[in-house]
């Protein structure tokens, strides 16, 4: 499975930005997607994750500001993200795991979200 993420960049605080990732490859059994982020010195953490069903969870900090949506036809997961944070700043990865091998992870590429005034 490959995974390209898209939609980072420059926001104010209080804005809003939209990740979206696109997965390729074999798509047939992906179980679930997600996004995880990485801030400079901390450890990589859980954002949001959906599978298959349309069920969702999220990290503790999101408190309702983002919604993650699944399009299976069109194989990509989406991350709309509301009332953005300067502590939302982060490198954001997108994420996967399939039904044959549920252990084995795999990484979009990353892309950055800035937010500062």
């Amino acid at each position: 499975v490959q995974l390209q993420a898209s939609g980072g960049g420059l926001v104010q605080p209080g804005g809003s930005l939209r990740l979206s990732c696109a997965a390729s490859g074999s798509v047939f059994d992906i179980s679930d997607m997600g996004w995880y982020r990485q801030a400079p010195g901390k450890q990589r953490e859980l954002v949001a994750r959906i599978i298959s069903g349309g069920s969702a969870n999220y990290g503790d900090f999101v408190k309702g500001r983002f919604t993650i949506s699944r399009d299976n036809d069109k194989n990509t997961a989406s991350l709309q993200m509301n009332s953005l944070k300067l502590e939302d700043m982060a490198v954001y990865y997108c994420n996967a795991h399939r039904f044959i091998d549920p252990d084995a992870n795999y990484w979009g590429q990353g892309t950055l979200v800035t937010v500062s005034s």
